[in-house]
């Protein structure tokens, strides 16, 4: 076709649209952001529930964006209307708030570039389409289904590259005429890139983490505009990117074998080409055949987002976890860094993981020990009563009841050199602590307990009549130590062990004696600052419980 005809047929197939490219240029200017800021997106499809995946997806977006002073904003690309699901939008919009990855701007946040919603965006893409037409690298394609699936199978059989390109394109040189014949038939048809590619030739990308990669030139002639006159995600994504002034494109390494379309849409349309990210998939050694395969939202109950907070496991502990996978040096350095929180670490691509990550429970379970554990008695209480409220009311009401005590037993051993690690998830607070609570301890009758040895209850009684509560850890213990002797129990376990015959015990047969009355376990934090919350009263009434219990 001649561009006179071309721009008549551009008018024929889009007689609606009568704003030009250069307008939509004006509407979406340069954004203003200093030098080396990056502006990153996450463009979820409202297909599904948000997986793991997704979610770190995004929080590598978050995290770039964030440290050099950019935007990152949510884009929902919902170009497959056959696949959205109902409450989908919604489910990715609260899924991101309460995993606390905010985006800068996008739908349903602020921000001067939306429509952030690609369904709402059809007249932007169409106008670019109607453009390529006049420039002669798009075309109207009227085959059918079972024209394309013959082709199709021709191909298989010839085991040639599966598409339409080339001989196969038939439509692509349609003179205006026929064209015209086609919609006077009302002929179905989509729009189709007319791609300039050459297969016997290879462009080169640099991708941010994998490096340099190199691809034959894209000969396929991709939809771009389907049947209802709705963009291809293809197609939709490249005009979205370049509108919103996208810098860097962090996206999973399943997109790759796409980057050839993408750049060569890039370039026809006259755009700067961002940077991409391809991220390795989150992988998982699969417990019934031992093969590594992609962490799976059917059979993996970590994949999927919601078990997170079902779990109680923080969501700030789970963003360190997502750290580790981004940045391979991370761990190392949090563990290090005491004072310093994720905002204080900076990422690089280059520490990237190129290959697949595999899922590790245990690191997760660790870093979630190790963020209670740099927290206060308060902070943990506080965050567990918000947990307990939708997860566990009846446990949330004893919290409210018990919250000066509750704040004390989760205050032991914190302000240490080395904290102690026993909370990796907010229900492990009523499991771990359930002795904090009288109520708690009761119901619980020492089911707790595993040993088999029964203490002497009397002599317990004695110790606590003769003990100082008011104290220090030092003298009370110096304290514990005399009664010991007093009583025929060695001062400690070295002097037990020379000489067995000579002694009932040690003192840490005491100490053991008093923690499974007070506490109904053998281990527990600091014992004198257990002594010290219960008081007097209060142990007594335990040990007079566990006198019921062992019949003395």
């Amino acid at each position: 076709m001649t561009e006179k005809e071309r721009i008549e047929l551009s008018e024929i197939l889009f007689p609606n649209i009568k704003r030009t490219k250069e307008e939509y240029e004006k509407i979406y200017p340069e954004r203003n952001l200093k030098a080396g800021a990056m502006v990153t997106r996450y463009g979820p499809s409202p297909t599904g529930s948000v997986h793991l995946g997704n979610l770190f997806s995004a929080f590598c977006d978050m995290v770039y964006a964030r440290q050099s002073g950019g935007s990152f904003f949510l884009r929902i690309e919902d170009t497959d209307q056959k696949r959205a699901v109902a409450g989908g939008v919604e489910n990715i919009t609260s899924v991101l708030k309460g995993f606390d990855i905010i985006p800068t701007e996008g739908y349903s946040f602020k921000g001067e570039y939306g429509p952030y919603k690609q369904s709402e965006r059809t007249e932007i893409y169409q106008t670019y389409v109607k453009d390529l037409i006049v420039k002669g690298f798009a075309y109207p394609c009227f085959m059918t289904e079972e024209e394309i699936a013959s082709i199709r199978e021709e191909q298989e059989i010839n085991k040639t590259k599966i598409g339409i390109y080339g001989m196969y394109a038939t439509d692509r040189d349609l003179s205006l005429e026929e064209v015209k014949e086609h919609l006077a038939n009302k002929e179905e048809y989509v729009i189709r890139l007319k791609s300039p590619g050459d297969p016997n030739k290879q462009i080169e990308v640099v991708d941010c983490i994998k490096g340099k990669m190199k691809f034959p030139e894209n000969d396929m002639d991709i939809v771009l505009l389907k049947k209802d006159g709705t963009p291809t995600y293809h197609f939709a994504h490249v005009i979205d990117d370049h509108l919103m002034h996208t810098t860097h494109v962090i996206r999973g390494d399943e997109w790759v074998s796409s980057l050839p379309v993408h750049i060569q849409l890039f370039e026809i349309l006259g755009f700067n080409i961002p940077k991409y990210a391809h991220i390795a998939p989150i992988t998982i050694k699969d417990s019934e055949t031992g093969a590594i395969r992609k962490l799976s939202k059917r059979k993996d109950p970590w994949a999927g987002a919601k078990f997170y907070e079902e779990a109680g496991i923080p969501i700030k502990a789970l963003h360190l976890y997502l750290a580790t996978i981004a940045n391979t040096n991370f761990e190392e350095w949090y563990l290090n860094n005491q004072d310093k929180t994720i905002d204080d670490f900076t990422f690089s691509f280059d520490k990237q993981a190129i290959g697949g990550t595999s899922f590790d429970e245990a690191k997760l379970t660790n870093l979630c020990k190790t963020y209670f554990s740099r927290k206060s008695g308060e902070e943990v209480y506080e965050e567990t009563l918000a947990y307990t409220e939708k997860f566990d009311p009846d446990y949330n009401k004893l919290l409210k009841e018990n919250k000066e005590d509750m704040i004390k037993f989760l205050n032991i051993e914190k302000d240490v050199p080395r904290p102690r690690k026993d909370i990796a998830k907010y229900s492990d607070v009523k499991e771990e602590f359930s002795y904090a609570i009288d109520e708690m301890f009761k119901q619980e009758n020492y089911a707790k307990y595993e040993g088999e040895k029964t203490y002497d209850v009397e002599l317990i009684k004695d110790y606590i009549e003769v003990i100082d509560l008011s104290t220090t850890n030092e003298e009370w213990f110096n304290k514990t130590k005399e009664f010991a002797v007093e009583n025929g129990y060695a001062a400690t376990p070295k002097e037990y062990k020379k000489s067995p015959d000579n002694y009932k015990g040690h003192v840490g047969d005491i100490c053991e004696a008093l923690r499974v009355m007070i506490t109904g376990r053998t281990k527990s934090p600091d014992l004198f600052s257990i002594m010290k919350i219960l008081g007097k009263t209060r142990i007594n009434e335990r040990i007079e419980l566990y006198r019921k219990y062992s019949n003395q």
